[in-house]
């Protein structure tokens, strides 16, 4: 049986069993309603990465929007007895009123910076975890990793294309997180549809096959789409592929696509046979299990696009970002966790970023809103905003291009050891006051 459309139903049964547990318990003994502050932070970045990127804010406030307990949602708990009759009955009567700050979508993030800080009563704010964190560990994880491979692509375009190695409703939110972190284009219509992103895509070996000579597969593609087209030259032999493929479309053949074997000799070679056929102008793309680090050793290639599947839709080794959604205040005082190893800094806390004159960054500054602020430099720059307000989001918040655009600006302030694809320490450091 299929799942249902997250368009036809509503976001509430995307909780957790136990935090309706503590919900039913706090309910129990008169806590629910004390007034708590979460925050959500990673605690370190996962190996080998140097900056994190905010990802999934937008899809976080449309889900908060959405949050509502549904007559069959509630007769579902009822029937499976998950909570008793006064939890149920507060449940019916569910909508977020709280407010919500946070890093801006696009903006980097380090370890324990407070990417968002949930304000409201302990009820509201403890259903809201699973939700968050499911978005914004998955989102996170995709950008961060997009933006790695769009920096080793050099200003070269990447297409998304993984939406066939995930889950289908995960596909779509992949492609506009890598779409947010640099990507060109994708080659899904939904994340199109829904998100206003650019749709490109030609055709898979099965169209080639379906022919019976690479010949009539390409002038059948030529003759519908035109010239401009990018044909898929490695079905069977490259070299008599390349050969056929501007034959029939001519010198003005707009790209080759290369989906297999070793893609830069194989690229070196074509870019040679191409220019020799008259079909300078025509592009060569990649494809085929890349990843930043394939894409970097490309870079000295005559590629001029990649398409990237898999590995961004995975997060290229690291499929979450690894935030957690911790409670660090309750009635104005702080709370703090002190398990080894996942302990937690207790207080609501605000965050700015240091900069030198030149504009590089040089430290995240983060400290505990009921104590001092750090005296303010000429070059720092608040990394907090309000999102929602009692319940409401706030007018005017970024877009999904803005965000593409505080993402470049914020690679750009790294310093140069940020941007480096092997293992190090975090770009900057985080300071705690």
């Amino acid at each position: 049986m299929g799942s249902p459309e997250p368009a036809t139903t509503s976001t509430a049964l995307l909780t957790d069993h136990y935090e309706l547990t503590m919900l039913g318990s706090a309910l129990a003994d008169a806590t629910a309603d004390r007034p708590c502050v979460f925050e959500v932070f990673a605690r370190r970045l996962p190996d080998g990465r140097r900056y994190g990127v905010v990802a999934g804010t937008a899809r976080v406030l449309d889900a908060i929007a959405d949050f509502r307990f549904t007559d069959a949602e509630l007769a579902q708990l009822e029937a499976t007895a998950v909570v008793d009759d006064a939890t149920l009955s507060w449940l019916a009567d569910y909508e977020f009123s709280g407010d919500l700050d946070g890093y801006a979508e696009g903006e980097l993030y380090f370890p324990g910076s407070p990417i968002l800080t949930v304000t409201g009563s302990f009820a509201e704010c403890v259903l809201l975890e699973t939700l968050v964190l499911s978005i914004l560990n998955h989102d996170s994880a995709i950008a961060s990793a997009a933006a790695r491979m769009s920096g080793a692509a050099h200003g070269r375009p990447i297409i998304e294309m993984g939406g066939r190695r995930t889950h289908e409703y995960a596909a779509v939110a992949a492609a506009r997180a890598a779409y947010l972190a640099g990507f060109a284009t994708t080659s899904n219509l939904e994340a199109g549809r829904r998100y206003g992103i650019p749709t490109r895509g030609t055709v898979a070996h099965a169209f080639m096959l379906l022919h019976d000579s690479e010949e009539a597969a390409f002038r059948a593609q030529v003759e519908k789409m035109g010239a401009d087209t990018t044909l898929l030259v490695d079905t069977y032999d490259i070299t008599a592929g390349i050969e056929t493929a501007v034959r029939v479309a001519g010198p003005e053949l707009g790209a080759i696509r290369i989906d297999s074997g070793d893609v830069g000799p194989l690229a070196r070679r074509a870019r040679e046979q191409l220019d020799s056929l008259g079909a300078k102008d025509t592009r060569i793309v990649v494809s085929g299990d890349l990843d930043e680090h394939a894409i970097a050793a490309l870079r000295a290639e005559p590629v001029d696009a990649y398409g990237v599947g898999t590995s961004v839709v995975t997060g290229s080794g690291a499929p979450t970002a690894g935030m957690v959604y911790k409670l660090v205040e309750v009635d104005g005082k702080p709370v703090a966790k002190r398990s080894a190893h996942k302990e937690s800094r207790g207080g609501r806390k605000s965050a700015l970023r240091r900069h030198r004159g030149t504009g590089t960054a040089v430290e995240e500054v983060v400290w505990t809103t009921a104590g001092t602020a750090p005296a303010a430099e000429p070059n720092d720059r608040p990394l907090q905003l309000p999102l929602i307000r009692a319940g409401r989001p706030v007018p005017d918040l970024p877009t999904l291009d803005d965000a593409r655009q505080r993402l470049r600006r914020g690679l750009v302030s790294l310093p140069w050891e940020g941007l480096k694809l092997s293992h190090g320490e975090p770009a900057i450091p985080t300071l705690f006051l």
